[in-house]
């Protein structure tokens, strides 16, 4: 029961600070509808929508250019938050203009949000800057009118011909939004004056005219393909639509084909021909981006000419990630993370409470501004944060809430903090406990970075209250590491500790791995890989020598970026020892040892140029391991034929061989195990040559053996 009573009082406290900070309601501040571009009409009303969700009181105001607007009689904010100008006026009698950037700023207790700016202008219409000349064409041919002007909103484009708007069900006939009219197989009754009517919320214009005149034909033989006019280079946004002209002529009348650049296929989705070659693209993407190619083939030939124009696709910038509300104990750390994307990639920039917010002290951007961090956070960084995503194309917004925890009676920063270094692997960090408010102190954590690392990569390691001192380990060599302590409530967290900063120990490098491979009889090559431990790279020491002698030749001090050192002039008859090792400024490491014996690696290098080091080593070690082991079973045999020798000639002679054949095999097996007395070795003194001759078939047979010098001279001595 008291366990449920707890549970309760636990519950009936969350739900109280749940209400207290209002995140019990359903969003933060945010718009539901913001202001978008408009063309005015003088003298026509413009409204333009603002409305915003959140805890309440809302206040919702507006800016122009920059400046706040008031209710100045003229214009006024609507009760809903949307702002009503009732007549539009390009040029007031004070010199002004309504035209300008219009955005609305939302506020409540938590703090401020701005919405996306809007641009209001004049609906206008310009004279033409390009319209159609006169023409005189062949029967059958072809013809080309085009218009171009400018205006807000763009105006729409009609062609009339002697008067009356040509009719656009003529197949022969191709009206392409973009001001072009074309004619195709060109008929006496085309003949007659052209002009184009542009029209939009500013008015109406018409072009000057054109005379078209079509003459017979004077030319019915074969004429090769050529494009008249090719697609153009265009720039659209998303869902726009693209028209690339392509218009070709020639005898016969030749077929007009499309394709990428890239060779990536055009696809059908929203693709459609208008007249005999020109390509439209509706809706369109990024992935509609591209070069286009536009070939004019002749009909059952490869003769073909081609003209190319490039389509780029804006789109505007949209969030991939939204930058999230978070509450923070005062002290401790805030990162938003906002990420956006767009065609061309958006620019991110910060608002605090609807302020441009600047990287100082505390306050970094990183990541292309992608990333905002807050750190020793204070009651002064409670605030609404923005983030605005804008390219060429236009721009979001999206906000997030920082909240501030704050108790009064929680401990003061820590003191004295100090961190000393053990190893080149541990730190150990101490403090003294807080100046005030010590009571409650439920224990202390260290937090713990490189100094080189983002804040995002901070760790910490947690002790109880009655401990003032943490051995930090598993650390880095030579890392330099920064340290801050924090004591902990059940209500809150301390302020933040000063910081320390402290390095590990360095220490050497660690084994590098050696490869030897022979080149020929007298040169080895010895290769490696370098030590992902080296700290502050000093280098390689390459050693070698003949076994068994003691000394070495070398060092050959190579720098970090040698990974390879041939060595020359070697003799072929003597097993070199060769020996590498990796140093800094913290001493030596430990060494790589290899042996090599040149004669019989190079010998096989002849056969089989792939070499196996290690396979060459051992098989080395057993045939010199074959060799001493047949001298010394003829150095058993002379001794025991020499006491025979003492018994009869004959008898002598017959015990010898009998003891050479039962001998021989027991000490090859018994030799493998390298086991040879020094009095064996003694005798060995008195061997005859006649009798090694007797042994050279039992040592053959292990002469496919490699050839190592397996004992040290100690070995020998035993």
């Amino acid at each position: 029961m008291a366990n449920g009573g707890c549970l309760w009082c636990f519950a009936l406290s969350l739900s109280l600070i749940i209400s207290i900070l209002g995140l019990g309601q359903s969003v933060e501040l945010a718009f539901t509808a913001e202001p978008s571009d408009e063309v005015a009409v003088p003298g026509e009303p413009v409204t333009l929508l603002c409305s915003a969700d959140g805890i309440q009181p809302i206040t919702i105001t507006w800016r122009k250019n920059g400046a706040p607007l008031w209710d100045e009689g003229n214009v006024f904010p609507l009760p809903n938050g949307s702002f009503y100008i009732p007549f539009f006026h390009v040029n007031k009698d004070d010199g002004t203009s309504d035209q300008g950037e219009y955005d609305c700023v939302a506020q409540n207790r938590f703090g401020t949000v701005v919405s996306r700016k809007a641009r209001v202008q004049a609906a206008v219409i310009s004279d033409f800057h390009i319209y159609p000349q006169d023409a005189t064409l062949e029967e059958g041919g072809v013809a080309r009118f085009q218009c171009q002007i400018n205006g807000l909103p763009e105006p729409d484009i009609v062609w009339e011909r002697s008067g009356e708007i040509i009719d656009t069900e003529n197949p022969r006939y191709t009206l392409l939004p973009t001001g072009v009219l074309q004619i195709t197989a060109l008929q006496a009754d085309d003949a007659g004056t052209f002009r184009c009517v542009a029209s939009n919320a500013a008015g109406v214009k018409y072009s000057p005219e054109a005379v078209l005149t079509v003459t017979g034909p004077h030319y019915t033989g074969y004429k090769d393909p050529m494009i008249l006019v090719g697609p153009e280079n265009l720039t659209k946004t998303i869902h726009q639509t693209a028209i690339l002209e392509c218009m070709a002529t020639g005898n016969p009348r030749p077929i007009v084909s499309w394709s990428r650049l890239d060779g990536r296929p055009i696809g059908v989705e929203g693709i459609q021909v208008l007249g005999t070659g020109n390509l439209m693209i509706s809706d369109l993407t990024v992935h509609h981006s591209g070069i286009y190619v536009c070939a004019a083939n002749k009909p059952g030939t490869r003769v073909r000419r081609t003209a190319q124009g490039r389509l780029v696709v804006q789109a505007p910038a949209e969030f991939v990630q939204h930058p999230q509300s978070i509450s923070r104990p005062v002290g401790t750390t805030a990162i938003f993370t906002c990420l956006a994307q767009g065609e061309p990639p958006p620019q991110i920039t910060w608002l605090k409470n609807g302020q441009e917010l600047e990287p100082r002290g505390h306050i970094k951007l990183k990541n292309n501004n992608s990333s905002l961090t807050i750190s020793g956070i204070s009651q002064e960084d409670e605030a609404i944060y923005q983030c605005i995503a804008q390219n060429s194309a236009g721009s979001s917004q999206a906000s997030a809430r920082l909240s501030v925890i704050w108790a009064e009676g929680l401990p003061g920063a820590p003191q004295d903090v100090t961190a000393t270094t053990i190893s080149s692997t541990s730190i150990q960090v101490s403090w003294k406990e807080p100046m005030e408010n010590t009571q409650e102190i439920i224990g202390y954590v260290v937090h713990i970075r490189k100094t080189e690392d983002p804040v995002q990569m901070e760790y910490q390691e947690a002790v109880s209250k009655d401990t003032f001192q943490q051995s930090v380990t598993d650390l880095e060599p030579s890392t330099s590491y920064i340290f801050y302590i924090k004591a902990y409530t059940s209500r809150g967290a301390s302020k933040t500790s000063a910081s320390v900063v402290q390095s590990t120990l360095g220490e050497v490098p660690a084994v590098p791995s050696l490869y030897i491979k022979v080149l020929n009889s007298t040169a080895i090559q010895a290769a490696w890989e370098p030590s992902i431990k080296l700290g502050q790279n000093e280098g390689f020491k390459l050693y070698y020598r003949k076994v068994p002698q003691p000394d070495y030749t070398g060092p050959m001090l190579l720098p970090s970026n040698v990974t390879a050192y041939n060595i020359c002039q070697l003799d072929p008859l003597v097993v070199y020892e060769v020996k590498l090792l990796a140093f800094n400024q913290h001493g030596d490491g430990n060494s790589t040892v290899r042996f090599v014996y040149l004669k019989e690696a190079s010998a096989r290098a002849v056969l089989n140029p792939s070499c196996n080091c290690v396979g060459d080593e051992q098989r080395a070690k057993s045939s010199t391991t074959g060799i001493i082991i047949g001298i010394h079973i003829g150095v058993t045999c002379i001794i025991f034929c020499v006491l025979f020798l003492m018994f009869g000639y004959r008898g002598r002679l017959m015990k010898c061989k009998a003891s050479q054949d039962q001998m021989s095999a027991p000490q090859v097996v018994g030799g493998v195990n390298g086991r040879i007395s020094h009095q064996n070795a003694q005798n060995g003194a008195t061997l005859i040559d006649n009798n090694v001759s007797e042994l050279k078939g039992k040592v053959g047979d292990l002469n496919e053996m490699e050839h190592l010098f397996p004992h040290s001279p100690r070995h020998r001595s035993e």
